[in-house]
């Protein structure tokens, strides 16, 4: 086993900074909070509808809500990095009919903005915008804007525009899949300049003016080749804007705008920092002290180690600190004693950062071992697998307790557990356990092009049985009390808007197959709106650990809400590595729509070999190579940023060998992944998480089984990066 130094790891992982990953330059990260900014109404900084080249403090998750009689926009952004803002959108364009003729079309877009200067003395900041890149193209259009701090109240932006940003609304094809980054039309066309001055006129209100080409028009081709012009709304809302920003708190404002005199509307923004909890500090109580060692002539017996020929000595100290640990939300599974060492193994259930566990438990050693006990080793456990060791003298603990935890860091070592070391003792009375839990859940569906938002809200039971450690039976039970998702038949091909009856969707088989494709993911609705008990998961799951390194997992039973069947997995991730390699395997069948406990006809096998590595400043990358649910064939790539207090964000990407027509409206799987630790808003130590993926439609390429208890989240929250990247939470 090798052991490295904080120090050693943080200098390798200095040298592949994840700017090398984004091909970025980094710039000055902003942390104050989104008060002095204004969102515009596509979701990023800048005027009423004009973008400028500012950027929101580093790592912002905000949203939009804008409304005029042209158009309503839904719009997520999040600052990637200092330089990078990106925004996801869901917009009811008016003008635009469906084809139930409904007078407007819901429509996704996908906007980037990057900084290539930031503001500095007598130079502007400067950014280059894609907006709508990633769609059916009807917000279409590129630009370059520069920004100034005229006065420190007064900010002005000058830019010029592309497609939409000029005014030239660029024609879409209401046939196409969309979904492909329109490359050949980028910074093509006519262009014209636009520019706002934003004023702070008190502390909390800014008034800002601008000067804008978009004339709310959009054209489309339709299929017999003729194109269609789209008003959004009654006549040219004109060039000049303006609009009214008030900032009630530090995340949240409210607006209103007039497009060109004659159309008015109205926006509220939100931004939330991960940086900026509400309880910053936490509402945890304070660890019990470091207990220093008394002389060795005041007690030369415990100083000797004589005490550990006394069988009674480990059994009354395992007690008494398995007792001290589980009043700081720790698990004592085992531990090891001799005169000069103790190693105990630990199962966090409290704390989101590892880091916070180890060093509670490096405070209750001191408390509860003899002073002849010198090194001191936290392995972590997760599911019956000790995914690493911590090393400490107890003099650096003793000697380090009120310093910064970086020291500590420093004077630790990372390692290799053993996964069989011959000398433990099991702490009695652990297992079997059972745990449960009752409460409401809320499930929301967003993005469907009839329904932008779906809810369902009941009652859930969750419950798990630990036969043994890594032998687990778990399961749910959920009772739906009301909401709007109802069940409902997938699309009729070619007619938007159109679907089937459950009925009609059930009884003709030739309705599972979408242009020649296996329905595994486009009827979903067809699992909701059920008024009886639904199971969405039943399984029993084994965790085991063959060597230091290597990690493997086998699932059978009620895999998720459309598939029951058997999933294998096996992992490869040293401690102090930042790469991991793993292998899955899945054999699973569709299950019934109506019978919690039925399966219908179509099954398949699935794998993937996936590899992950973590970059610098919390950025994970994620390749996933295999077959998918409707029996494609491709990769998924993923890129997820993660916080030291332990938000994680993401986006992915998948394409198969299914062509743009077999996939359907959106050509590639594509999304954004949230997830909030529940301490982060409550203040409480928890480990409990509440996260959403967002997808711009529900299609059938790319699609995987959803099983609980992947093992690379299971591992890593104990291991080099992600381990120190949260060791500020040592001394906590």
């Amino acid at each position: 086993m090798r052991a490295h130094s904080i120090l050693t790891r943080r200098l390798l992982a200095s040298t592949v900074p994840v700017a090398l990953l984004l091909g970025l330059g980094s710039g000055p990260a902003r942390t104050d909070p989104m008060i002095g900014d204004v969102l515009n109404s596509y979701g990023l900084p800048g005027g009423v509808d004009t973008p400028t080249a500012e950027m929101l403090p580093d790592a912002t998750l905000g949203g939009t809500v804008s409304y005029t009689d042209r158009s309503r926009r839904h719009n997520i952004v999040f600052q990637l990095h200092p330089r990078l803002t990106t925004a996801l959108r869901y917009s009811r364009v008016e003008g635009i009919n469906d084809h139930n003729e409904l007078g407007h079309l819901w429509d996704r877009s996908f906007d980037l903005r990057f900084q290539v200067l930031d503001e500095a003395g007598w130079r502007p900041a400067v950014a280059v915008g894609l907006q709508d890149f990633l769609g059916t193209g009807i917000y279409s259009g590129e630009y370059i804007v520069a920004t100034k701090t005229i006065t420190p109240k007064i900010r002005a932006s000058l830019g010029i525009g592309w497609g939409t940003m000029a005014g030239n609304s660029r024609v879409i094809d209401i046939t196409d899949t969309g979904g492909k980054p329109n490359v050949d039309q980028w910074f093509r066309g006519k262009a014209r300049p636009f520019g706002s001055v934003t004023w702070q006129a008190t502390d909390k209100l800014r008034l800002v003016a601008e000067y804008s080409n978009d004339k709310y028009t959009a054209f489309y081709r339709r299929a017999d080749g003729s194109v269609f012009d789209a008003p959004q709304g009654d006549g040219d809302p004109g060039r000049f804007n303006v609009g009214a920003y008030y900032t009630f708190s530090p995340s949240y404002q409210v607006g209103l705008y007039t497009l060109g005199g004659d159309t008015f509307g109205a926006q509220f923004s939100f931004a939330l920092n991960p940086r900026n909890a509400p309880f910053p500090s936490g509402l945890e109580k304070a660890p019990a002290p470091v207990r220093p060692r008394p002389a060795p002539s005041a007690d030369p017996e415990g100083w000797s180690g004589a005490w550990s020929a006394d069988p009674t000595a480990q059994p009354a100290i395992q007690t008494a600190l398995a007792d001290a640990l589980a009043d700081e939300g720790q698990m004592l599974e085992s531990m090891a004693l001799s005169g000069s060492r103790a190693e105990v193994r630990i199962r966090n259930t409290r704390y989101i950062q590892q880091s916070e566990a180890i060093g509670r438990t490096a405070r209750l050693m001191t408390r509860a071992l003899p002073p002849s006990v010198e090194t001191l080793v936290i392995t972590s456990n997760s599911e019956g697998m000790a995914t690493s060791s911590v090393v400490l003298k107890r003099s650096d603990v003793e000697r380090l307790e009120n310093t910064e935890a970086g020291r500590i860091a420093s004077a630790s070592q990372l390692v290799d557990a053993d996964p069989r070391p011959g000398d433990l003792v099991t702490t009695p009375g652990l297992f079997p356990r059972f745990r449960w839990n009752l409460a409401p859940y809320l499930d929301i569906g967003v993005f469907d092009p009839q329904d932008p938002l779906r809810y369902e809200v009941g009652a859930q039971l969750k419950a798990s049985y630990e036969l043994m450690p890594g032998l687990i039976l778990s399961g749910t039970v959920r009772q739906r009390a009301f909401g709007s998702m109802e069940q409902r038949g997938p699309g009729i091909p070619g007619q938007r808007g159109e679907h089937y009856t459950p009925e009609d969707y059930v009884s003709d088989p030739a309705n599972e197959y979408l242009n020649g494709v296996p329905r595994v993911r486009s009827d979903t609705r067809m699992y909701t709106g059920n008024d009886s008990p639904t199971i969405p998961e039943l399984t029993l799951a084994w965790y085991a650990q063959p060597t230091e390194a290597v990690y493997t997992r086998m699932t059978v039973g009620l895999l998720e809400r459309a598939y029951g069947g058997v999933s294998g997995e096996v992992l490869w991730k040293p401690a102090n590595s930042p790469l991991a390699f793993g292998a899955e395997v899945n054999r699973v069948k569709k299950r019934d729509f109506e019978d919690v406990f039925g399966f219908r006809d179509y099954e398949v096998t699935t794998g993937h070999v996936s590899a992950y590595y973590e970059f610098a400043n919390g950025f994970t990358a994620q390749l996933d190579v295999g077959k998918y649910l409707a029996g494609d064939k491709g990769a998924t790539f993923t890129l997820t940023r993660e916080f030291a207090n332990g938000w994680r964000i993401g986006a992915f990407a998948t394409k198969t060998d299914l062509s743009d027509e077999e996939f359907g409206e959106g050509s590639f799987d594509k999304g954004i992944t949230l997830s909030i630790p529940v301490s982060w808003a409550i203040g409480t130590p928890t480990r409990d998480r509440a996260g959403s993926t967002l997808r711009s439609l529900s299609r059938d390429g790319g699609a995987r089984v959803n099983v609980n208890g992947r093992l690379y989240d299971k591992v890593r929250d104990a291991q080099s990066v992600k381990l120190y990247q949260g060791w500020g939470g040592f001394w906590r």
